[in-house]
């Protein structure tokens, strides 16, 4: 029966988290379409501190997605662990790429593609390698967690550093600097998954019939989020109305993986009890979504020509189209007939004659 029961949690956290890929890769679509829009009539822009994109429907459909997409994140986090969860978001990046090169004409060029596939396939080497996290199955054990030195170090270096990036770097740097917004919505969402996987904690207790609603500690952590994820949203759209949804989605699932990985760690303890080939399989994993990642980012305007081929490879590619051009005439000099056609009208020529004579 536990080994069912784990089999069924695991399940339904990775179907809960594809779909929440699905729908945050075309949130990002949705509401980089209502911003262009708002740019299109003249509104002030998101990026200079403009809060027309409330009175936008589209911006509203992807907040809609977004929110269902969240909302399974949630509930993916309440039935498996992060480093299952997390990782799996690469699929939005799939997404949110397909989508935006079809809808708005944003260019994936090859390296772009390549990028992509690596980002999946690293997060499938993630997943298979995944620590498994220590378990808390009550409050109290969560609240014993939070209380970790550990944690409260990592919880104040990354609240100092969210606020010297929004008040210091992003005045400066913000406009011309995919990763100063960006990192302010991974340090902060990092946080916000161990709000998640608390209050998950909070409705397993709830549904069982446990005296939750009393405990300080649920409506703490359900007040920390909902900062949380106002925070996110209002940087986040920023950085979408600034740059590219190709360019920020997968900078984005970069740094909030490595932040969560990172919050996961010491929070939950997980690398403790890992030997060393997960170790090691994690760590390819991750570094082979880094390495996609950096293809779809720093060559997303360069376009693919054959002149861009090494020297090696152009002298094959020309050696391939030599060997193709003289098996064609060779494959046309088979099916040509014997005679030609004057050939051919001076022998029934000669054939007439004789039969004349």
């Amino acid at each position: 029966m536990g080994a069912a029961g784990g089999r069924a949690g695991f399940s339904v956290g990775l179907g809960l988290a594809l779909a929440s890929s699905a729908f945050i890769g075309s949130s990002f679509i949705l509401k980089k379409k209502g911003l262009l829009r708002l740019c299109r009539r003249g509104r002030v822009r998101a990026g200079q501190g403009g809060h027309a994109y409330l009175h936008e429907w589209l911006w509203w459909a992807g907040l809609l997605c977004m929110g269902v997409g969240e909302a399974a994140n949630f509930a993916a986090y309440a039935f498996a662990p992060a480093t299952l969860v997390t990782p799996l978001g690469a699929l939005s990046v799939l997404v949110s790429a397909v989508l935006s090169s079809t809808f708005l004409n944003e260019q994936l060029n090859v390296h772009g593609k390549i990028g992509c596939i690596l980002s999946i396939l690293g997060s499938t080497v993630m997943v298979i390698h995944a620590p498994q996290e220590e378990v808390v199955s009550s409050l109290e054990s969560m609240a014993e967690k939070l209380k970790d030195p550990g944690f409260i170090v990592f919880a104040v270096c990354i609240l100092v550093s969210s606020l010297l990036l929004i008040f210091v770097a992003g005045p400066r740097y913000g406009q011309s600097n995919v990763l100063v917004y960006v990192l302010v919505c991974a340090a902060i969402g990092s946080l916000s998954v161990s709000c998640v996987k608390g209050l998950g904690i909070a409705l397993k207790e709830l549904f069982s019939g446990k005296p939750v609603l009393k405990e300080p500690l649920g409506w703490v952590l359900l007040v920390c989020l909902v900062i949380c994820i106002s925070i996110q949203i209002n940087y986040l759209n920023k950085a979408l109305d600034i740059f590219n949804t190709s360019v920020v989605t997968p900078v984005y699932y970069v740094l909030f993986t490595t932040a969560v990985m990172m919050c996961s760690a010491i929070l939950f303890k997980e690398w403790q009890h890992m030997v060393l080939e997960n170790i090691i399989g994690t760590i390819s994993g991750f570094l082979t979504i880094v390495s996609g990642i950096f293809l779809l980012h720093a060559f997303r305007d360069m376009p693919f020509a054959p002149d861009l081929l090494p020297l090696f490879l152009q002298q094959g590619r020309a050696e391939l189209q030599a060997t193709w051009r003289s098996a064609d005439r060779h494959q046309s000099c088979q099916h040509q007939p014997l005679l030609s056609s004057e050939d051919k009208g001076s022998q029934s020529t000669e054939e007439e004659e004789e039969e004349g004579g």
